[in-house]
């Protein structure tokens, strides 16, 4: 199966299936000598594993990556990084009943029609277990990119919206709640509608806002090679996600250009940042920021009607252990791919400038 791989130089491919023996990754290109935090490594597998709160799914693992590869006395060697979380709370027998018939709104009707053959198990490769994976790759990039600071948080569940702007949040509380949302008013509300969906065995989407501090002017390539469009793709690649928008994105189209135009201050800083950090695919300097849309997820613990394998309507239940809101979970996914996207084109900036 191809387009299982991610980046030019700074790149990660990804393994494994959500009921299979593991899942894992190597990860090519990091420069040598890079002194690797561990623990940091593992806090950020912490803040998306399952099991970590009654809004999410019950899953019981403890997602601890075991490193086989490129990391020596503590740094990196340079060769390839290889790793491997090892599943330990798989319940296959929760999907024996979706074997011949399809869910809908999954991969599985796709799956069968372009390969003939799926795992049914969670979903197998198109599991969101995968991307554990990218959580590792991303918390090493992260420390590649010293400096450079990466908040994700959640601003939306449902209809219910955190109208603040990121300036006026204090982001350092956002790890301080369940749902990830840094203002504790909001996140109490959206914690107590998760729950509520929850019992009624349904699902909810939500929108995740990403910033991006301490960004060095240069990153991004014209034409087709863009920051932001590598960001998108980033970001569209994630389980769930229907939208990407940065800067002022579907709002700004209803602003005149006189006043969506970001005036220069002296030092080459702008008044205002509609731009959202990136002007030309390039970045600028600025804040970059963006959202990122996530359906509600498709399993919900109901009846429903679908098609078997020939076709005939058929009759199921939804079973198993899912999230009734993806988006808590997601925020370090969110900050992962945004890193392995800023480690990736700082290194191509060093390419042009030997």
């Amino acid at each position: 199966m191809a387009g299982n791989t991610f980046g030019n130089l700074f790149k990660l491919t990804t393994f494994g299936e959500s009921h299979g023996v593991a899942i894992g990754g190597v990860l090519d290109g990091c420069p040598s000598g890079l002194k690797i935090d561990l623990d940091a490594i593992q806090k950020e597998l912490d803040r998306r594993k399952p099991g970590q709160s009654a809004i999410v799914t019950q899953r019981k693992e403890p997602d601890t990556v075991d490193f086989y590869s490129g990391i020596f006395e503590g740094k990196t060697t340079g060769t390839p990084i290889g790793f491997a979380i090892h599943n330990t709370n798989q319940n296959s027998h929760d999907y024996s009943h979706i074997k011949d018939s399809y869910r809908p709104s999954h991969a599985d009707y796709v799956y069968d029609q372009k390969y003939g053959f799926r795992d049914y198990r969670g979903g197998g490769r198109s599991s969101a277990r995968e991307t554990a994976s990218r959580v590792v790759a991303g918390a090493i990039a992260k420390q590649l990119l010293a400096g450079v600071k990466i908040n994700a948080f959640v601003s939306q569940v449902g209809a219910m919206k955190l109208e603040k702007d990121y300036k006026e949040l204090d982001l350092s509380l956002t790890e301080s709640n369940d749902v990830r949302c840094p203002d504790q008013e909001m996140a109490a509300q959206m914690e107590s509608y998760i729950k509520a969906i929850r019992k009624e065995g349904d699902t909810i989407g939500g929108v995740i806002t990403c910033v991006l501090q301490n960004v060095p002017i240069g990153l991004g390539e014209p034409v087709f090679d863009k920051l932001h469009a590598e960001l998108g793709k980033a970001m569209l690649s994630i389980n769930a996600v229907k939208g990407f928008e940065y800067g002022s994105g579907f709002e700004g189209v209803a602003m005149k250009g006189s006043k969506h135009n970001d005036q220069f201050k002296a030092d080459g800083s702008t008044e205002t940042n509609y731009s959202g950090g990136i002007q030309g695919g390039i970045s600028n300097g600025m804040d970059i920021y963006f959202k990122v849309a996530f359906k509600p997820v498709a399993t919900v613990i109901q009846a429903y009607e679908t098609i078997d394998k020939k076709g005939n309507k058929v009759k199921t239940q939804g079973k198993g252990r899912h999230d009734p809101c993806v988006v808590p979970r997601a925020v370090p996914i969110i900050e992962a791919m945004a890193a392995l996207v800023l480690a990736d084109y700082t290194l191509l900036v060093r390419t042009t400038k030997l």
